[in-house]
């Protein structure tokens, strides 16, 4: 196309469209974006539309900045919150479950919005976003990773909406230091301060029934936080004392098994003759699934010790308490990893695995719970309303 140029710089190749002015006559560069974010055809794209503008008498700069500072003008009175918080309504629709849309808003929640929530848009910096990674972005870096997409998809719908010129989010690579490849760590709590956690914080603390349900749950269990917050009455069998999670809610997406010991089995129980919710066995207030961020957050308030220094254990990290626990008893290890539900990469270990040794898995978490209840002399009533 006539007039479209790469022009290479310090920085980098910049796309640039060379016309002559309708308005003023004189010669003038149009920036169309650096290379290679912008590619050949979306350069061509933009140069096409300036020179749409040029047939028709307008000088294309002067309408770009009159786009711009009418887009100030709307950015001035649009922070980062609210723009974060509209993307997250118009993406929510066209992801395929809820949670990953809570994930979502409420990792900007926790580590965005403290420096950039009140910011305008067109007043936030590359600086700014470095900022908000740093804590971050070398200890846990898979969380790190997610946060800064999620940052960058709201600004790039700021520029893809005429608010800011450029992406702050896109460079903060060149700002922050490298990542190793290490897999983040998940702080799990030493299995021998387990009970003592339990009898302190979990039976006899007097908040949220359904948080400390789920959590006494959980740890009872060893399951993931996501198939204890979202068990539905269908999956039990009270009778036999089986939980059975279906596919589609597993990692692995097979279904798997849960032998309830005798406190797990008594813990459901007692929530089924409450009848708190006619599908979720552990509802929000609101009759809703509970939030991951609910788990977390009463960990962190109740300073949850942890084997990693400086950070509270997570509600994942019980499935580390529960397999060190297993260990050190000398359960077998094929034993233990049956009962999280981990899934089997040698191909030739996993041929033998055509029996979830439900029978076997028994007495281990019915010796877990013991474990678990060795300083409480009751972490689940017989009567009366459980976990009030």
């Amino acid at each position: 196309m006539t007039g479209l140029m790469l022009t290479p710089g310090k920085t980098g190749s910049k796309w640039t469209l060379r016309f002559t002015s309708p308005v003023t006559g004189k010669r003038r560069d149009a920036g169309l974006g650096v290379y290679p974010e912008v590619p050949i055809a979306d350069a061509r794209e933009k140069a096409l539309g300036m020179r749409r503008l040029i047939d028709a008498g307008k000088d294309p700069i002067e309408e770009r900045d009159r786009e711009q500072q009418a887009a100030s003008i709307t950015a001035a009175a649009l922070t980062f919150e609210k723009a974060a918080r509209k993307v997250h309504e118009e993406l929510k629709p066209g992801w395929r479950n809820a949670k990953h849309a809570d994930d979502w808003i409420r990792s900007l929640e926790a580590y965005a919005f403290p420096l950039l929530g009140q910011k305008k848009l067109d007043a936030v910096t590359p600086a700014d976003c470095a900022d908000v990674l740093r804590p971050i972005w070398l200890e846990k870096a898979e969380t790190a990773s997610r946060t800064r997409q999620r940052m960058h998809a709201v600004m790039q719908w700021a520029w893809a909406h005429g608010h800011i010129t450029a992406n702050p989010v896109s460079v903060v690579d060149h700002i922050l230091p490298k990542q190793n490849a290490k897999k983040e760590h998940q702080p799990a709590m030493p299995w021998r301060v387990v009970p003592a956690f339990v009898k302190k914080h979990v039976t006899e603390f007097k908040q949220g029934e359904a948080t400390r349900a789920a959590l006494l749950f959980l740890i009872l269990t060893a399951a993931r936080s996501g198939e204890v917050r979202g068990a539905v009455w269908d999956e039990f069998d009270l009778k036999v004392g089986v939980w059975t999670i279906p596919g589609e809610r597993m990692k692995a997406k097979e279904p798997h098994r849960v032998p309830l010991s005798a406190p797990a089995l008594a813990l459901v129980q007692r929530l089924k003759e409450q009848k708190l919710h006619e599908a979720l066995v552990f509802p929000s207030p609101r009759g809703k699934v509970v939030s991951d961020m609910v788990l977390t957050s009463f960990l962190r308030r109740v300073q949850a010790q942890s084997d990693t220094p400086g950070r509270v254990a997570t509600a994942h990290g019980f499935r580390s308490s529960f397999r060190d626990w297993a260990s050190e008893h000398g359960y077998a290890r094929d034993l233990a990893e049956r009962a999280l539900a981990h899934t089997v990469a040698n191909k030739v270990e996993a041929a033998y695995h055509r029996t979830d040794l439900l029978d076997q898995r028994r007495p281990m978490m019915e010796a877990w719970a013991v474990h678990v209840q060795s300083c409480s002399s009751a972490a689940v009533p017989t009567s009366g309303p459980v976990l009030t």
